[in-house]
C-alpha cells in the first residue's frame, strides 16, 4: 500500500510548496505518480497549480484544491469575509478521493501547523483526522529550533508520527544559526533531518525523504 504524507510547516513562507514540488518532480523521474493536495488556498491558486505542474497531473484544480478563497488572510478570516465557511468534511472527502486514485498524496499544510480553518478547528486538527505521517518543513534561520521543537511536540501529542524534518535555506547568505540548525534540530526534536535544501536547489531525493 502506498503511503501518503502531511507536509507541515512551522510558519508561513518556510517553503512547503517548494519542497513538495521538488519531491513530486523526483517521484515523476522515478515513475511514481504522486500528487500534491492543497486543502485551502487564500489569495491565489498558484501553489496548487505549481504542485499540479510538478506532478504533470491532469486532475482538476478543484479536486487538488477544494477550497479557494480570494482574500489574502488566515483561512478562517478569509472564509468569514467571503461568507464561505470552510467545511472540513469537504476537505477530507477530496483527500480520500485522491488517496483512492493516486499515490503518494502529499498534503500541503497551509501557512502553519496551527493555521485556523474554522472556529475551534485548525490545520493541525485536519492533519490529525487524516492520520498521516508528518514531515516538518523548517526555514533555516535563527529561531528555527524553538518553533520546530514546539511544533514537533504538538504533532506527537496528537498521536501522529513525525517522520522527520526538511531544512529549507532560501537565502544566499549563511550565518552561524543556519550552519548549526541541522544538528540542533535533530537533538531538540528527536527527529531526523531528512534533507537540507540550499538556495536555488530544486531537487530532493524522494526515496530518502518519503522512504519510497
Amino acid at each position: 500500500m502506498m503511503e501518503h504524507f502531511f507536509i507541515a510547516g512551522t510558519d508561513a513562507r518556510v517553503g512547503k510548496t517548494y519542497v513538495i514540488c521538488a519531491l513530486l518532480r523526483d517521484l515523476r523521474r522515478r515513475g511514481v505518480e504522486g500528487v500534491g493536495f492543497c486543502p485551502v488556498a487564500c489569495g491565489a491558486r498558484s501553489e496548487a497549480r505549481a504542485m499540479r505542474d510538478a506532478s504533470d497531473s491532469s486532475l482538476s484544480l478543484d479536486l487538488l484544491n477544494p477550497f479557494y478563497l480570494r482574500t489574502v488572510a488566515a483561512p478562517m478570516m478569509a472564509a468569514a469575509l467571503e461568507r464561505k465557511p470552510i467545511n472540513p468534511e469537504v476537505l477530507l472527502r477530496s483527500f480520500h478521493t485522491l488517496q483512492a486514485q493516486c499515490g503518494p498524496v502529499l498534503v500541503e499544510g497551509g501557512a502553519g501547523w496551527a493555521d485556523p480553518l474554522a472556529a475551534g478547528y485548525t490545520m493541525a486538527d485536519l492533519a490529525q483526522e487524516m492520520r498521516l505521517p508528518v514531515i516538518l518543513v523548517v526555514r533555516n534561520q535563527r529561531g528555527a529550533a524553538a518553533l520546530a521543537t514546539l511544533t514537533a511536540a504538538d504533532i506527537r501529542a496528537r498521536g501522529l508520527k513525525l517522520r522527520g524534518i526538511i531544512l529549507n535555506h532560501p537565502d544566499e547568505e549563511w550565518d552561524t544559526a543556519a550552519v548549526t540548525n541541522a544538528s540542533l534540530l535533530a537533538e531538540l526534536t528527536g527527529a531526523p533531518v531528512l534533507a537540507e535544501l540550499i538556495h536555488g536547489e530544486e531537487s530532493v531525493d524522494a526515496s530518502e525523504v518519503l522512504g519510497i
